[in-house]
C-alpha cells in the first residue's frame, strides 16, 4: 500500500514538472538559436536558408503568392493583434469558459511581448527578396509565433484530433508562407514556433486543473441560460 502511494506521488510530481521542463527546453533552444544567429557575421543566414529562399523566389507564382498573402493578413496586423484574439476571448466567455479565455489571452499576450523583445535584442536583418511591408527585426517570426500559440492553446482548450491536425497545418502553412514571401529565414520561423510552444506550455501548467474541470463540467452558453431563466 505504501509503495503504491509512493509511486502515485512520484508520478504526480513528474506530471507536474514535465510542462515546466518542456517550456524551459523550448526557451533554451530559442536562446541557443538566437545566439547562433547573432554570432554569425552580420546575422548572416545559414547556407540551407539561402538555397531555400533562392528556390522559392525562382518558383513564385500567382496562386501561391495569393495564398501566402492571405496567411500574411491573417497572421499579422490588426487581424492577428486585435480582431482574432478579441473574437476568440468573447466566444469563450459566451460559452462560459472563463479559464480558457484567460489562458488564451495570457499566452497570446506573453508570446507577442517575448517575440518583440527578442526581435529588438537580436536585430537580424530581413531577407532582401521580401514581397510585403514588415517592421525591422527578422528573428523570430511574429506571424509564426501567433499561429503556433493559437494552435497550441486551442489544442489544449479543445483536445480533439482534428483541432491538433488543423493547428499543425495552419502553423506549418504560416511558417512556409513567411519564407515564401521573403519576410523571414527558416530559423526565424522556428524561433517563433519555439517561443509560442514554450509560452503555451508554461502558462498552461498552473491552470491545468481549472481548465480540466471547466472542460469536464460544461455549462450552457450564456444566451441559453438567459432564455431558460426568463422562461
Amino acid at each position: 500500500m505504501t509503495d503504491s502511494k509512493s509511486t502515485r506521488e512520484v508520478s504526480a510530481r513528474v506530471s507536474r514538472r514535465w510542462p515546466l521542463v518542456s517550456a524551459i527546453t523550448a526557451f533554451l533552444l530559442v536562446t541557443l538559436l538566437a545566439l547562433i544567429v547573432v554570432y554569425r557575421e552580420a546575422n548572416k543566414p545559414f547556407g540551407f536558408e539561402v538555397e531555400w529562399m533562392s528556390e522559392l523566389v525562382e518558383h513564385r507564382g500567382e496562386p501561391w503568392t495569393w495564398l501566402a498573402l492571405v496567411f500574411n493578413s491573417v497572421g499579422g496586423g490588426v487581424l492577428a493583434i486585435a480582431v482574432i484574439p478579441v473574437v476568440t476571448i468573447v466566444g469563450l466567455l459566451l460559452f462560459r469558459r472563463p479559464w480558457a479565455a484567460l489562458y488564451y489571452a495570457s499566452a497570446t499576450i506573453l508570446a507577442t511581448l517575448i517575440v518583440q523583445l527578442v526581435k529588438n535584442i537580436v536585430g537580424r536583418p530581413r531577407p532582401l527578396d521580401i514581397l510585403v511591408a514588415a517592421d525591422p527585426g527578422s528573428f523570430p517570426s511574429g506571424h509564426s509565433a501567433n499561429a503556433a500559440v493559437m494552435a497550441a492553446t486551442f489544442a489544449i482548450i479543445f483536445p480533439r484530433v482534428w483541432v491538433w491536425v488543423a493547428g499543425a497545418v495552419y502553423t506549418v502553412g504560416m511558417m512556409l508562407s513567411r519564407t515564401y514571401l521573403g519576410a523571414h529565414w527558416i530559423s526565424d520561423t522556428i524561433g517563433g514556433l519555439l517561443i509560442a510552444l514554450g509560452v503555451a506550455i508554461i502558462i498552461w501548467a498552473p491552470l491545468a486543473n481549472r481548465l480540466q474541470r471547466e472542460r469536464e463540467q460544461p455549462h450552457p452558453p450564456i444566451w441559453q441560460r438567459a432564455s431558460s431563466e426568463s422562461a
